[in-house]
């Protein structure tokens, strides 16, 4: 086994303000020889100033870390306040709270957080009017700013990474951490020669680019779009009834419900819609599928926590993107998991999070026998016996029975939830298995193309970063 072996004088440690004695930083400070531009020669951070939400009247586009993927291509959140709902209430609480930036043309966001998945952003006339998590680190470029976002990607990377700070989960970055970035004058001055001819070709494959994003779709669209041609779910008429804030309701309609429920949510006009649809293609509801009750998860302490197990927890967190990500999952030890055996997944599972604004309803099928996990107490576990659990799952992310999970959820605030008695009444649309994998085998296809044209986006990405790394070894 190689070991790398640095020594540093303990008056080198000392100096720097929070002590660091990451091995890749100190590696990086000591490189440092020759002509160099320093980050405020060729940088600026820009300040956060507050944006009122007086100034978010209307819908507006707002972007997280999570809404942008690793080529640095954003998928906004379309919002507005007068037309909160459950899905995107993370977003309007954070917002609230003052997590919100704008910006210009040709500004550049650097992820704080996890820094090496390169979620970085350049503002384009694209996307300059989206509003941002100001979890990005907002910086402007003195000089031609398209190529120096590049090199963050490219010949700037190592050195990002080396300044960032290694602790025990992921890596992350702050303002004082990137301010300490310095570059070889010799690249720069060699980009800043060629800028004209670099920026003609990266034009070029930009406009390719831009060509190919209009063709992507959200994977929600999608499988709203199989279903409504598939089942008549008429979503013109039920987003015009979600809108409506005002509706009479009889005395029956309160009393007919088994625990009394008075919120206007829950007799909204939209909801009756839904209903009545899904009442009028099937008369079965998930508790005729199940091949065990639904059970909610395993609760947890820190120490049961240990990366000698061989299980994840499944938590809310780790299934925020429909699927469930192993990346951002903590391991068990054994010996919580072998107590918690009766808590495990296994294939066709599928996972519902029932607590948390943001989370709350959405699902994740597991689609593997290899996939080790013990859900946790705020999830459930539906397991179905002589039905597709693909086309299930499909089906728990239509915007119809997302809604139900709105209009059910009880609790104030965060802190709201919704129970296996309640999820098992919910209608469950019953057609032959046959049917159902027809239906499973479009939407798959689809999303199978948006792979592919993502993938052909990244293709592109991946030739300006060698355009660029080209030009420096070339060193004309």
């Amino acid at each position: 086994m190689n070991m790398n072996i640095q020594t540093i004088d303990i008056s080198t440690i000392s100096a720097e303000k929070t002590l660091r004695q990451d091995y890749d930083y100190h590696k990086y400070k000591t490189k440092l020889n020759g002509l160099i531009y320093s980050f405020s020669e060729l940088f600026e951070i820009v300040p956060k100033s507050k944006i009122a939400l007086s100034q978010l009247n209307q819908q507006f586009r707002y972007c997280e870390i999570s809404d942008v993927d690793k080529n640095g291509d954003v998928f906004p959140q379309i919002l507005n306040f007068e037309e909160r709902n459950l899905l995107q209430e993370n977003y309007y609480k954070k917002i609230e709270k003052g997590d919100i930036i704008s910006v210009q043309k040709d500004d550049i966001l650097i992820s704080k957080i996890r820094p090496n998945l390169k979620k970085y952003v350049r503002i384009t006339k694209e996307n300059e009017d989206i509003y941002f998590t100001s979890a990005f680190i907002h910086l402007r470029a003195k000089m031609m700013p398209e190529i120096l976002y590049y090199c963050f990607r490219s010949s700037f990377y190592d050195s990002l990474i080396a300044i960032s700070r290694q602790g025990k989960g992921y890596p992350t970055l702050n303002e004082n951490d990137l301010k300490l970035l310095k570059f070889d004058k010799k690249t720069i001055d060699l980009l800043f020669k060629n800028q004209k001819l670099i920026k003609s070709k990266i034009d070029s494959i930009e406009e390719r680019v831009r060509e190919l994003k209009k063709q992507l779709l959200n994977e929600s669209i999608i499988i709203d779009n199989v279903f409504s041609q598939r089942f008549g779910f008429d979503y013109t008429q039920f987003s015009k009834l979600k809108k409506n804030k005002q509706f009479d309701c009889k005395q029956s309609d309160f009393s007919n419900n088994p625990d009394l429920r008075f919120s206007a949510k829950f007799h909204r006009n939209a909801g009756a819609f839904v209903m009545e649809q899904l009442n009028a293609i099937t008369d079965k509801k998930i508790k005729h599928f199940l091949s065990e009750p639904i059970v909610l998860g395993a609760s947890i302490s820190p120490e049961d926590y240990s990366d000698e197990g061989d299980y994840y927890y499944i938590s809310m967190a780790t299934i925020k993107d429909w699927y469930f990500n192993p990346e951002g999952a903590s391991i068990v030890s054994k010996k919580y998991s072998n107590a918690k055996s009766e808590k495990s997944v296994q294939k066709n599972d599928i996972i519902l999070a029932r607590s948390g604004e943001g989370t709350i309803g959405k699902v994740a099928l597991i689609n593997s026998d290899e996939i080790n996990g013990i859900f946790a107490d705020f999830t459930m576990r539906i397991r179905l016996k002589d039905y597709n659990p693909e086309f299930a799952y499909f089906y728990f992310r239509t915007s119809y029975f997302q809604y139900f999970v709105e209009i059910y959820k009880k609790g104030l605030g965060n802190n709201t939830n919704i129970f296996p008695t309640v999820v098992q009444e919910f209608p469950m649309i019953d057609i032959p298995i046959e049917e159902q994998q027809c239906i499973v085998n479009e939407i798959k296809l689809q999303i199978k193309k948006q792979d592919k044209i993502k993938s052909e986006i990244s293709e592109l990405r991946a030739k300006i970063d060698e355009i660029i790394e080209e030009t420096i070894i070339r060193g004309e």
